[in-house]
């Protein structure tokens, strides 16, 4: 199971960059959002998928889930809101002053003069 895990891991990283890597602020910010759902799958998967019982100590219960790994995602899952709520206002803000969502357009004209 881990090493599907890790191959989807791997797919999902590789669709991130491709999607960073283009001209249009909307594919970067997808591009961020699958990268931040790549970074969860790796954590959860490098807490090893494993089953047992909640963590609640009791009486004939040997084995349970360790509760950091999913601690750490929950807050990684907040954080991620938080930054890809940032960039949708950034990309929607920077539209509104220049009139595109192209990257090369934002940059603008370079000076030739010297």
């Amino acid at each position: 199971m881990e090493l599907i895990m890790a191959i989807a891991i791997g797919v999902l990283f590789a669709v991130a960059v491709y999607l960073m890597l283009s001209k249009t602020i909307f594919r970067i910010i997808l591009g961020t959002i699958v990268l931040s759902h790549c970074v969860h799958l790796l954590l959860m998967t490098m807490a090893r998928l494993k089953q047992g019982a909640a963590p609640i100590m009791g009486e004939g219960k040997s084995a349970f889930t360790d509760p950091l790994p999913q601690a750490l995602i929950l807050t990684s899952i907040v954080i991620s809101f938080g930054v890809t709520a940032f960039l949708f206002v950034l990309a929607y803000r920077a539209y509104q002053t220049l009139g595109t969502d192209d990257m090369e357009e934002m940059k603008g004209e370079p000076d030739n003069e010297q």
